[in-house]
């Protein structure tokens, strides 16, 4: 890897991505949607690779939403299946370089098949301690909310919870993974400009960088530019930052 494609200033903590434009891709060049997604396991890989290196300690990818469910039989069934040896196929090479896989979302609804593969792997690679990278398989935010709270309803109807101290540490503790940092940056490919329900309770104060390039086209040059997208803002959280240009004085 030449040294230009290393960022050479801090990197984000936590970082989300959007892999969209696997169907378009496949239009374009006259394949079957299901390449499309084959075709995107390079952009995958290089991608994680690129972030352990440079030491971003948690990648979320979004790999499947509930939304999905909605497609055709057939391509669900070819996506499963690719799953399945996806999983199998990179289990050695997480090991290998430390990384920590695990599955976000309703996993309870995915094929035993998957499940199956994905808790090999999730136990496979525990003592990564390198990167944490989450897979969203049958993910959408608002459910992850939903479920979150029948969890804290459950919790206040056993005595265990007081509804009228609920706070943003409790729901966060009942999430998918309670463990997982908010994202500070997310990536969108294929020129959308929508969340569509991901991380929607974690997303609150992440940046946005969208870019027209198709995911099975998205290799770490694409990265790289998208952090030195997000290094160059400067994150308030809703406060005023002293000395900020952006910020008129207002004083008498």
């Amino acid at each position: 890897m030449g040294q230009e494609l290393t960022p050479d200033f801090p990197v984000p903590q936590h970082v989300g991505i959007i892999m969209d434009g696997n169907g378009r891709w496949a239009r374009r060049s006259g394949l079957m949607r299901l390449r499309g997604h084959e075709a995107g396991v390079e952009a995958v890989r290089d991608t994680v690779e690129a972030c352990a290196e440079w030491g971003i300690p948690h990648l979320t990818l979004y790999a499947f939403s509930v939304e999905n469910w909605q497609r055709p039989q057939a391509e669900v069934d070819g996506l499963m299946k690719f799953l399945v040896r996806f999983l199998h196929h990179e289990k050695a090479d997480l090991v290998k370089n430390r990384i920590h896989l695990k599955g976000l979302g309703r996993l309870r609804d995915l094929p035993t098949a998957v499940t199956e593969a994905l808790q090999e792997v999730e136990q496979a690679t525990r003592g990564g301690d390198r990167m944490t990278l989450r897979l969203a398989l049958s993910y959408g935010g608002r459910q992850e909310l939903m479920d979150a709270f029948c969890r804290l309803a459950a919790k206040v109807r056993q005595g265990q919870l007081n509804p009228n101290s609920v706070s943003m540490e409790d729901i966060h503790a009942a999430l998918y993974d309670s463990s997982m940092p908010d994202p500070d940056l997310i990536i969108r490919t294929a020129g959308e400009v929508r969340l569509s329900n991901f991380l929607l309770w974690q997303a609150s104060y992440a940046e946005f960088h969208f870019t027209d390039v198709l995911w099975p086209e998205f290799r770490r040059q694409h990265l790289l530019h998208a952090l030195k997208d997000y290094h160059a803002r400067v994150r308030r959280f809703g406060k005023v930052i002293e000395q900020d240009p952006a910020v008129e004085d207002c004083r008498p």
